[in-house]
């Protein structure tokens, strides 16, 4: 999803050299591209089906694997915090990531500006794709926008159960301002540190899962152990919703990933066939494992191994041939397993429904790995110009970079609610449950 900043900046400097009026008439008629109803319809679809992740797949996915007085608390801040950062998006955040206004020297490697409030956007305003063709910019934004809105929400995953929905609602517009949108830019636009040094990131390996996953460690450390936690059974207390919400996020990451094509052509079929195969590989490979391990094929590894698959293959999804994704797959299930099941445990870090085990880790292993099933004797897309050593460390170095910003971020913005409104609530809270304490209701009764 590398954006279209590059080709505006391209088409800006032809028209400086325009002089001769007899060429003013073409360079109007080249500016007013028209989108191709076809596109645009594919690219509205593909943003519906990244809201479908995030509410309801998401939301009946984390509260799933709560326990039952948490589980209206879980959804409710997932909504919440979606709500609130497609809100911060269209007032500053759309600017700071992709905004019209690019910026000379070391600022524009990390932020844009020039758009806030949608500035100088109207119905007629284009956004470019990697082709000849353009979409209405109101949809790119819009797209663009569900990502922003999801990544906040999957942080959640790592505080459930104890951070307040006060803090929560302080936290996410500090974060988004400080650690996504800067991400968002460098990765994906022109100008970007890390889209200029050549990073592949299809649909948000780096932006997203690592990024939340970091996040999400962090705010863990920062908020400590659920009470009881790990003496107590703190089991899900409804593997029913959380395979429902598995589906539908499956479902809506078809338009996370061949959305990302922006176009609805071959780049978004490969997207497609690449999202299907590697989480079908990831989904067994789990279940492979725990019977390996000694255990039944359980339904939680059935579905935490479907979003390990999902989670890898994003960065993938166009950068990738379909065996290169099943590989993916299978890698970044096992990884995964590990973590969640062993690494968790000997470090004692309480990520509740393993945010940090599965996206961060997840992204971390798709990121990394997209260098290698990108070329051309995985019969991946490259064209084998770029040597695979050199794509692995650009590779690594996004990786370390979205670490990096990700924690230190994370750490002032979390540190900026913990001084004033505070984190955590109250051990009586805890106890009688975030639903009944926090909201004043029941999700049963």
């Amino acid at each position: 999803m590398k954006l279209f900043f590059s080709k505006l900046a391209a088409m800006g400097a032809g028209a400086v050299m325009i002089a001769q009026p007899a060429l003013a008439a073409p360079a109007a008629e080249a500016a007013a591209a028209v989108p191709n109803p076809g596109n645009n319809a594919w690219m509205m679809t593909a943003t519906i089906l990244v809201l479908l992740m995030i509410l309801p797949g998401l939301a009946l996915f984390y509260g799933g694997l709560t326990r039952s007085k948490n589980m209206l608390s879980t959804m409710t801040q997932i909504g919440a915090t979606a709500a609130l950062a497609m809100l911060i998006w269209v007032m500053w955040g759309y600017s700071l990531a992709f905004g019209d206004t690019t910026y000379e020297g070391t600022l524009g490697l990390f932020i844009s500006g020039g758009s806030y409030f949608l500035a100088g956007t109207d119905a007629s305003s284009t956004a470019a794709t990697f082709t000849d063709e353009v979409i209405s910019k109101y949809v790119f934004i819009s797209f663009q926008m569900t990502f922003a809105a999801i990544t906040a929400a999957l942080i959640l995953g790592a505080t459930a159960e104890r951070m307040k929905f006060s803090a929560t609602m302080m936290f996410v517009p500090i974060w988004l301002t400080i650690v996504y949108f800067p991400i968002a830019h460098m990765v994906w636009a022109g100008g970007g540190l890390l889209f200029e040094d050549g990073a592949l990131d299809f649909a948000g390996g780096t932006v997203v899962h690592i990024n939340a996953g970091v996040s999400g460690l962090v705010l863990a450390y920062l908020l400590g152990k659920r009470r009881g936690w790990p003496q107590e059974p703190m089991m899900p207390h409804s593997l029913t919703l959380t395979m429902v919400g598995t589906g539908l996020l499956w479902v809506g990451w078809f338009g996370f990933n061949a959305g990302s094509a922006l176009e609805a052509d071959g780049s978004a079929g490969l997207a497609m066939i690449n999202t299907f195969v590697a989480t079908a590989a990831g989904a067994l490979t789990w279940m492979v494992i725990e019977r390996a391990a000694g255990h039944k094929g359980s339904a939680l590894g059935f579905c935490s191994g479907v979003i390990a698959g999902l989670v890898a293959v994003t960065p993938a999804a166009g950068n990738s041939g379909p065996f290169g994704a099943i590989l993916l797959g299978i890698l970044s299930s096992a990884v995964c397993y590990f973590f969640v099941a062993k690494v968790k445990t000997k470090f004692g870090y309480d990520d509740s429904l393993d945010a940090f085990g599965i996206h961060g880790i997840g992204g971390i292993v798709g990121a990394i790995g997209t260098a290698v099933v990108y070329q051309p004797f995985l019969a991946g897309p490259g064209d084998g110009s770029t040597p695979l050593g050199a794509q692995l460390w650009v590779q690594i170095f996004s990786v370390l970079v979205t670490i990096a910003w990700a924690g230190i971020g994370t750490l002032i913005a979390a540190y900026a609610v913990k001084l004033t409104i505070g984190l955590r609530v109250d051990e009586e809270t805890e106890v009688d449950g975030l639903d009944i304490a926090e909201h004043g209701e029941r999700a049963y009764n």
